[in-house]
C-alpha cells in the first residue's frame, strides 16, 4: 500500500521518523520504570522500617501533641456530611476543632447538621486575613466533646471555602479533609509527628485510599475488602502505588509537590503569609503545596514539606466512567495551572532537588504523558499502515510493559495492606491479581485520553466543584 501513497522520499522520513520514535520512547520507557522501580522498592522498604519501628514501640510518646483544626469544605453533601462529622469527632486526639464550611450548599447540607448535632445559632465575628466570600449564619453545638462550628457562607468554591475556615480556625495548625471521607482513629496523632520532630514543618500530607466497599467502626477497619465494583478496584491498585511510589521518594529530599485535599496538614501562619487557597485554580490541593516551596525559597523561610505513610484518610472514589473522567480532567487542568503559575521552579538551582526530580517528573510523567501516550498510539497506527512495524517484537515489548507494570502495582498492594495489617481473603487477591493488567493497559489509556482532552472547551469557573456521585459512609 505505502508504493502507492508515498514516494521513496517521503517513505525514508517516514522511515527515520519512526526511528526517531522509537529511540524516544524507549528512553521514556525506561526512565519511568527506573523511577518507579525505585520509589517502589523505597516506598516498601519504608513501610517495612516503619512497621517494624511500631513493634518496638519507637514513637513519640502520645501526651505530646499540637493543637489542630479539622476544616471540612462542604457542597451539597448532605449524604456524606452527618457521617463525617461523627466519625471526627471520635478520633482518638486531646486537643482539637471542627469547622465545616458550606459553601452555598442546595441541598440540606447545614440543616441536618444543625439538627443531628442541635446546633444554635450565633454571632461570632471572623477576622478575614484570607479573602473569601461572606459569611451567611454561623452555628455551633455546644454538646459535643470537641468545639463543632458550621460556617454558611456564599458559594465561591472548594479553594474559598477553605480560606474561609482557615479565617475561623484558632489553632495553629489546620486539616482539610473532605467531607466523603473518614480519618482512622489515630490519623491525627501521627499526622503531627513530623511537626512534633521539627519546627520548621510546614505541611504533612496523610495517605489516602478508597474506602468504597470498607466498613469502619470507631475509627478502625473491621472489614476490608476491595469494592465490588470493578472501576473502584482498579482505582485501588493505583492508589497505592501512586502513594507508595513517589510520595515516600519525593519526602526523602523535600520534594513533595501535591498533598491531596482529601487529607492534609497545614502551618496556618505559613499559609496565610503565603496567600492561603488560590480560588481561581481548579486544583487548590497541589496549588497551595507548590506555593508553600515558592514562598519559603524565595523569601528565605527554612521549610520542611512531609509525608506520614501510617496517617491514613478513607476517600470514596468515582465507581462510573464518567465521574472517573470528569474528577481526572479537572486534576489535569490544576496540574497545568499549578506548574505553570510557579514555573520558576522549572531547572531552578535554588529549589535544589525539588526542581531537578520532582519539578521535571510532574511535568515529564504526569502533565505531558497523556499527550506522549497518544502520540505513540498514533505513531504505531502510522507504523503499521506503511508496513514498517515488527508486530512481535511490539507484542513482546507491551507484554513486558504490562507484565512490569503489573509487578510493581501488586507490590504497592500487598505493602500497604500488610503493612497496615489489613486481612485480605483471597478472592481479593484473585480480582487485584486479574484487575491489575487491565488497569495498567486498558484503564491507564482510556485516561491518558481523557487527559490529553482536558482542556477541549474548558472555561475557568472559579466557584465550580467537582462532583461525583456520592454514597453513604459506611460506618458500623
Amino acid at each position: 500500500m505505502r508504493f502507492f501513497l508515498f514516494n521513496d522520499t517521503a517513505f525514508e522520513f517516514i522511515k527515520v521518523f519512526l526511528i526517531c520514535v522509537e529511540f524516544f520512547f524507549a528512553a521514556y520507557l525506561i526512565g519511568y520504570s527506573t523511577f518507579l522501580f525505585i520509589a517502589v522498592v523505597t516506598g516498601s522498604s519504608q513501610l517495612y522500617r516503619k512497621r517494624q519501628q511500631d513493634r518496638l514501640k519507637n514513637t513519640i510518646l502520645k501526651d505530646h501533641f499540637v493543637p489542630i483544626s479539622i476544616i471540612v469544605p462542604a457542597y451539597n453533601e448532605d449524604i456524606t456530611i452527618v457521617e463525617n462529622v461523627r466519625s471526627l469527632l471520635s478520633l482518638d486526639y486531646p486537643l482539637y476543632e471542627i469547622i465545616v464550611v458550606d459553601d452555598g450548599s442546595g441541598d440540606n447540607t447545614s440543616a441536618k447538621l444543625i439538627e443531628a448535632f442541635e446546633m444554635l445559632p450565633i454571632r461570632r465575628p471572623i477576622q478575614r486575613k484570607i479573602d473569601c466570600q461572606p459569611v451567611e449564619f454561623i452555628y455551633e453545638a455546644a454538646t459535643q466533646k470537641v468545639p463543632l462550628t458550621l460556617i454558611r457562607k456564599k458559594n465561591g468554591g472548594k479553594a474559598d471555602s477553605l480560606n474561609m475556615g482557615i479565617n475561623a480556625c484558632k489553632y495553629p495548625y489546620f486539616i482539610c479533609i473532605d467531607a466523603d471521607s473518614v480519618l482512622q482513629k489515630d490519623s491525627l496523632s501521627k499526622i503531627v509527628k513530623p511537626v512534633l520532630e521539627n519546627e520548621n514543618v510546614v505541611a504533612v500530607g496523610g495517605a489516602v485510599r478508597p474506602s468504597n466497599s470498607v466498613e469502619i467502626k470507631d475509627g478502625k477497619v473491621i472489614n476490608y475488602r476491595l469494592p465490588r465494583n470493578l472501576l473502584a478496584c482498579m482505582q485501588v491498585l493505583e492508589y497505592d502505588r501512586s502513594f507508595l511510589a513517589s510520595r515516600i521518594l519525593f519526602d526523602k529530599f523535600n520534594g513533595s509537590l501535591i498533598i491531596s485535599g482529601a487529607f492534609g496538614l497545614f502551618k496556618k501562619d505559613t499559609v496565610v503569609a503565603a496567600g492561603g487557597y488560590d480560588a481561581s485554580t481548579m486544583g487548590e490541593d497541589m496549588e497551595l503545596v507548590v506555593k508553600l516551596h515558592d514562598y519559603c525559597v524565595s523569601n528565605d523561610v527554612p521549610y520542611l514539606i512531609r509525608y506520614a505513610t501510617d496517617a491514613i484518610c478513607w476517600s470514596q472514589v468515582p465507581e462510573n466512567l464518567g465521574d472517573l473522567c470528569k474528577q481526572r480532567r479537572r486534576w489535569h487542568i490544576g496540574l497545568f495551572q499549578s506548574m505553570w503559575k510557579h514555573r520558576i521552579m522549572l531547572a531552578n538551582p535554588k529549589f535544589g532537588l525539588t526542581s531537578f526530580v520532582s519539578y521535571f517528573y510532574f511535568l515529564i510523567y504526569e502533565l505531558l504523558s497523556p499527550f506522549i501516550e497518544v502520540f505513540g498510539i498514533l505513531t504505531m497506527i502510522l507504523a503499521l499502515f506503511v508496513d514498517l512495524i515488527n508486530v512481535p517484537f511490539m507484542l513482546l515489548f507491551f507484554g513486558i510493559y504490562a507484565l512490569f507494570g503489573s509487578v510493581m502495582s501488586m507490590t504497592a498492594f500487598f505493602a500497604r495492606t500488610q503493612t497496615i495489617d489489613l486481612k485480605l481473603k483471597f478472592r481479593d487477591v484473585l480480582k487485584a491479581l486479574m484487575l491489575c493488567t487491565f488497569e495498567i493497559c486498558v484503564l491507564r489509556f482510556i485516561m491518558a485520553w481523557v487527559r490529553a482532552t482536558a482542556f477541549i472547551g474548558y472555561k475557568k469557573k472559579k466557584t465550580q466543584w467537582g462532583r461525583i456521585q456520592r454514597q453513604k459512609i459506611n460506618l458500623k
